[in-house]
């Protein structure tokens, strides 16, 4: 994940911002948010901007795609974002790191992984974890979320990791760039590939594979996704953070009773090129497999479970971090 990066750009950015003196000021109604990646994964949220939910609350969303952990992680610490829609395994690698003060998770979004095992051949009928035995999967990059659930999933399922398939051994690939997994598994390379959605569903439909499994229905309660933000920002804006998370719940709960049709009318402005078919066979699959967190307290166990993640993949470069240290309920407990 690059973990070491992260940290040498935070320090860079604070120090810039410190020599510039000010930041651009933003409405004092405005929440400025930036996203990993957008995702169908992140519907919920889109649903209650798109629904009218933040504006009924009085707030307004200022949302910025960062395109990656890190540089979420930079937004937030220099405070050119507010709140940060990452992966919380970024809070443990910074502390771990020697940051001080860093961002805490104030409430979880997702909480399993959103990836599907995609193969060549139609499986799901008779689907075993055994059917991996000495196949290559590529699983995304060294250290990124996916690889390291499915790591987990296949040793618990017994299964010997390694790159030699001919004696049997299961090879996780993350050689790929990401951008480049599915791309490379349709071109021909490895036997299954993990694909979120609506990537899964598009290749299945293309007839160039078939899911047959998904992480999160094997592993769940892993806090996979989560809204974060410094503990200066929830000591001095705690109001304004706790209409944000009653106007997630809106879109939480808008979505979990929605119409097909209702469904694409809460998700097509933030997915415009995306067909109404894929969207509601994407948010179908998320639903079925519990991936929208019905609950957006963090709870201690999940964060645990996240920490025997991180540890058994060999990417807890420290102490396990305190789950009071990273995470803060006192708003998602609330709703």
């Amino acid at each position: 994940m690059k973990k070491l990066s992260v940290f040498l750009m935070v320090i860079v950015c604070i120090f810039s911002v410190c020599l510039v003196g000010c930041k651009k000021k933003t409405d004092d109604n405005t929440i400025r948010v930036s996203e990993v990646t957008h995702s169908i994964f992140y519907a919920p949220f889109y649903a209650a901007e798109n629904m009218g939910y933040f504006d009924e609350q009085g707030i307004k969303i200022s949302l910025t795609n960062a395109g990656g952990s890190d540089a979420v992680m930079t937004s937030l610490v220099s405070g050119n974002a507010d709140v940060g829609l990452m992966g919380p395994e970024s809070l443990v690698y910074v502390r771990n790191q020697g940051m001080q003060n860093a961002p805490v998770a104030f409430a979880q979004l997702t909480n399993c992984d959103g990836s599907f095992l995609v193969g060549r051949n139609d499986e799901a009928q008779n689907w075993q974890w055994e059917n991996l035995r000495g196949k290559r999967i590529i699983g995304g990059r060294k250290g990124g979320m996916p690889a390291m659930i499915l790591q987990y999933i296949l040793e618990d399922h017994g299964l010997t990791l390694g790159t030699n398939t001919a004696n049997g051994e299961t090879y996780i690939d993350t050689s790929i760039d990401f951008a480049l997994n599915v791309p490379s598994f349709l071109g021909g390379t490895g036997d299954y590939c993990t694909m979120f959605e609506p990537t899964a569903s598009q290749t299945e439909l293309d007839n160039q594979g078939y899911i047959v499994a998904a992480l999160g229905e094997e592993l769940s309660d892993i806090p996979y996704t989560a809204f974060c933000s410094t503990a200066n920002y929830l000591n001095n804006h705690g109001d304004k953070l706790q209409k944000f998370v009653a106007a997630l719940k809106k879109g939480y709960d808008y979505l979990m009773a929605a119409t097909d049709q209702q469904i694409v009318d809460s998700l097509k402005p933030s997915f415009s090129t995306t067909s109404d078919e894929l969207i509601i066979k994407s948010v179908k699959n998320y639903i079925r497999i519990g991936a929208y967190a019905d609950s957006f307290v963090l709870s201690e166990s999940a964060w645990n479970t996240l920490l025997d993640i991180l540890d058994n993949a060999g990417e807890l470069k420290g102490a396990r971090v305190s789950y009071t240290d990273a995470v803060n309920t006192q708003f998602a407990s609330l709703v």
